[in-house]
């Protein structure tokens, strides 16, 4: 008999998990890790969503238009979030994203107005490095010291695209002979972001390509000011993360409360001490304590998505030909 009642309970929990909707969100694999806003984004919005949200790691931030230009219209995913202004322009070319209708009264260092991707957070590229050892002032520098560097893929990561945009706004038509004298500083180059870090932490080089922001995680969670980042007088890149909504989402009115969700108080509240970036709107209660340490660039560097388009395959080559001598 209580099989029957098990078999039964069994059924009905089925029965009532098959009435609950899922929302899948593809995103990079540091967002949906223990440490990443993903456990708490989870559970914020299934708190008002009565649905089940299912996050999907896919790789690193660059991955994600790659897996979602293979999928095409047959993908699970209704949202990818990770994207980032290097890659929307190609993005939108795909046909598979649908316009959104988010608004905010965003916080970013430029004007928002794309009508396909809403942000949800942005933040300056640097190398970061133990804060008693000396920082480079520029990539000239970099390149004539001994500094051994962990930098990301560009064809996977978008940290490691970022680099090249970053280098290419630099330096235009002398960016080959940065990397040229740079590629003897590279240790290795990795998939994405996740390995860089780890590499850098473990000793393994001397700086790593990542954000102004990261020293916060260790200056916050860890009670560590041991990590800086290096202040380029060149300028530093700017990233904005984005999201966007599949046109063929079979949930399109829950990936539209889930865009909205994004820019809300309760998600942008998460971003800065689990994925260690600006949030696109300020929290209401601000930004937490010890960010106001962190260094400011003194100017910013940011290619138009058609701008970054255009010059994504001439900036590939001529890193892969400065690495390959």
């Amino acid at each position: 008999m209580k099989y029957l009642v098990l078999a039964a309970g069994l059924l009905s929990t089925t029965a009532a998990n098959a009435d609950v909707p899922e929302l899948t969100v593809y995103t990079y694999d540091s967002f949906v890790s223990d440490w990443g806003p993903g456990p708490a984004v989870e559970e914020a919005f299934e708190k008002i969503c009565g649905c089940d949200l299912k996050l999907v790691g896919a790789g690193d931030g660059a991955a994600l238009l790659a897996r979602i230009r293979l999928e095409g219209a047959r993908s699970d995913a209704d949202v990818v979030l990770g994207l980032d202004t290097n890659l929307t322009a190609a993005a939108k070319a795909t046909g598979l994203f649908a316009d959104h209708a988010v608004s905010a009264d965003y916080t970013l260092p430029i004007e928002w107005n794309d009508k396909t991707f809403a942000p949800y957070d942005w933040g300056y590229f640097s190398f970061v490095h133990n804060a008693d050892a000396a920082a480079p002032a520029n990539f000239k520098d970099l390149a004539a010291s001994d500094a051994k560097i962990v930098i990301q893929d560009p064809r996977s990561s978008t940290p490691g695209l970022g680099l090249l945009m970053w280098v290419k706004a630099a330096y235009g038509d002398d960016a080959p002979a940065i990397w040229a004298d740079l590629s003897d500083n590279i240790v290795t180059v990795t998939k994405g972001w996740s390995e860089a870090y780890g590499l850098f932490l473990e000793g393994e080089a001397d700086m790593v390509l990542s954000y102004t922001t990261s020293p916060a995680y260790h200056l916050i969670a860890e009670e560590d000011a041991s990590k800086a980042a290096a202040l380029f007088d060149e300028g530093h890149y700017v990233q904005v993360e984005v999201a966007g909504k599949l046109a063929a989402s079979d949930q399109p009115e829950l990936a539209d409360q889930f865009l909205d969700f994004m820019v809300s108080d309760a998600f942008q509240s998460i971003i800065p001490t689990t994925n260690w970036m600006y949030p696109a709107v300020t929290p209401a209660a601000g930004l937490p304590a010890g960010f106001e340490t962190l260094v400011q660039p003194g100017k910013s560097l940011l290619l138009s998505e058609d701008e970054a388009a255009s010059l994504r395959d001439v900036a590939l080559d001529e890193w892969l030909t400065a690495l390959s001598q």
